[in-house]
């Protein structure tokens, strides 16, 4: 028997609507009667934990949820399911890969219709990642965000669609499992992943924040990050990973300040590279790092994470991190 903790946070896949529209009301237990016949040996318990869109979520909330996913393995879950709204679904289920190396399912999934909808996606969302908890082949996956019959690795996952079912995809690395009709499909063999000494027991992280590129964009917003007391700052750059000079110019006073800047691409999909005169190799040379293919939003996190590692140095963190190697001892 395999001991399944479904953990609901709320999202659409709990809401009904309302004559002030949607709202999060539904509890865990009416969630999992909704879905039908459970996985064959598996035991579903349940734990409501906050009932609210994933829009209204803080980085402090984020740690908290880490923390109930680890909670219930430390009580001997076999897998756990999170139950989460979608707007913030793809940081909630990065984070959790940044905190876990256990190899037990922890699967995030949700809706897009809610749940008193005629047509409402969270039952067979939810079943499928009931099923996808309870099967040998999400075993060593890491955490998991699972949608519309695809289960999707954390990193690299996105929100690809503001109401269609097929909400996420995984640009240029795809799903690692399907489920076909409550079978497991696997897809792919699991992806190496580096520790990261991430202590969960931190009330919030560091503020970093997204600073966008677009024609006209010059140095404010990152300087202005600065003075908020921000930690690092992530460009969300053009292309490839490009920037006019006033923002470069910004960038390279905020790396020699102490300041890491990570850059990423305003682009769905594909990675950055130092490429461009004038752009990427001027941000490369000023000592920004670029984050491959990471989108804004969990670069966002990463750089977060690591500036909250106390005595060590963000930066050589997160380089590690993205050469799939664990982290550096000392600072």
């Amino acid at each position: 028997m395999r001991r399944i903790q479904v953990v609901a946070t709320g999202g659409t896949i709990a809401s009904r609507g309302g004559a002030e529209g949607r709202r999060a009301t539904v509890l865990a237990k009416e969630l999992v009667a909704s879905v039908g016949p459970l996985p064959t040996g598996a035991e579903v318990s349940t734990r409501d934990v906050v009932t609210r869109g994933s829009y209204a979520f803080g980085t402090a909330d984020l740690l908290t949820l880490v923390r109930e996913v680890r909670g219930a393995l430390h009580d001997g879950a076999d897998g756990v399911v999170m139950t989460h709204g979608t707007d913030t679904m793809e940081e909630t289920a990065f984070l959790l890969d940044l905190a876990f190396d256990d190899p037990r399912p922890i699967v995030l999934t949700g809706a897009q219709r809610p749940f008193d909808d005629r047509a409402a996606d969270g039952p067979a969302n939810l079943g499928d990642a009931l099923a996808v908890a309870a099967d040998e082949a999400a075993r060593g996956q890491g955490p998991l965000l699972v949608f519309d019959g695809f289960a999707f690795p954390a990193r690299g996952v996105r929100k690809s669609d503001t109401m269609s079912a097929h909400a996420f995809t995984a640009p240029g690395r795809g799903p690692a499992l399907r489920v076909v009709d409550g079978r497991v499909v696997p897809l792919s063999q699991p992806r190496p992943r580096p520790r990261f000494p991430l202590d969960l027991d931190l009330p919030d992280l560091p503020r970093v924040d997204v600073v966008p590129v677009y024609p006209g964009a010059d140095g404010l917003f990152v300087r202005a990050a600065l003075d908020a007391g921000a930690a690092g700052v992530v460009v969300a750059a053009v292309g490839a990973g490009n920037a006019g000079p006033e923002l470069v110019e910004a960038v390279a006073e905020a790396v020699a300040s102490g300041h890491p800047v990570l850059i990423c691409s305003r682009v769905h999909s594909g990675p950055v590279a130092p490429l461009y005169a004038g752009g990427g190799t001027e941000l490369h040379r000023a000592g920004a790092v670029f984050a491959d293919d990471l989108s804004p939003w969990q670069a966002r996190l990463l750089l977060a994470a690591a500036s909250a590692v106390p005595g060590r140095s963000p930066e050589a963190l997160v380089r590690a991190w993205l050469a799939g190697e664990d982290p550096p001892s000392g600072s």
